[in-house]
Order: structure tokens, then C-alpha cells, then sequence
């Protein structure tokens, strides 16, 4: 069992490093703004694998997630639109 779910984290951790590598327009932007410490001191992390999700953007500090909506959500509007709860333990 612990073998799948090790499976499961590297394709997720795989996964995240090609989210990077093919940031859309509004990402880029955001990330360019946000990276290095550049709001009030806070680090972000961009395509950060947390729980079963990826998510675009983290502060693991303030235990702030922010997902930006672009074209390659198209797809899910459907998924997107209902909505959910997810509670991670942000270490």
C-alpha cells in the first residue's frame, strides 16, 4: 500500500515540475510579483503539490492557497463551478 501511495507522490511531484515549466500569461504574472519575498516578506511557492492537489500558488506561512483560473482549467469549469471544501495540514 505505502508503495502505491509513493507512486502516487512522484507523479504528482512530476507532474508539479511541468505545471512550472508551462506557467500560463496570468501565472507568470502573479509569480513575478510574488516571488522572492516581494509582498511584506512572505515566500510563496508556485505549483506546489498539497494533499491531493496541486495548487498554483502557497504561502505555507500564512496558510494561504491562491488558484488562478486560465485557460487550461477549461475542461473542468464543470468540476471548478461545484463547490468544495479542502483542508490540508500546512506544516
Amino acid at each position: 500500500m505505502k508503495m502505491n501511495t509513493d507512486g502516487t507522490k512522484k507523479l504528482q511531484h512530476k507532474r508539479a515540475k511541468q505545471l512550472r515549466k508551462d506557467m500560463t500569461d496570468a501565472e507568470r504574472y502573479l509569480w513575478a510579483r510574488i516571488r522572492r519575498r516581494q509582498i511584506q516578506g512572505f515566500k510563496f511557492r508556485r505549483q506546489q503539490p498539497l494533499g491531493t492537489y496541486i495548487v498554483d500558488f502557497v504561502c505555507l506561512e500564512k496558510k494561504l492557497v491562491v488558484e488562478l483560473d486560465g485557460g487550461q482549467h477549461a475542461e473542468s469549469q464543470a468540476y471548478d463551478a461545484q463547490p468544495f471544501l479542502f483542508t490540508a495540514r500546512i506544516a
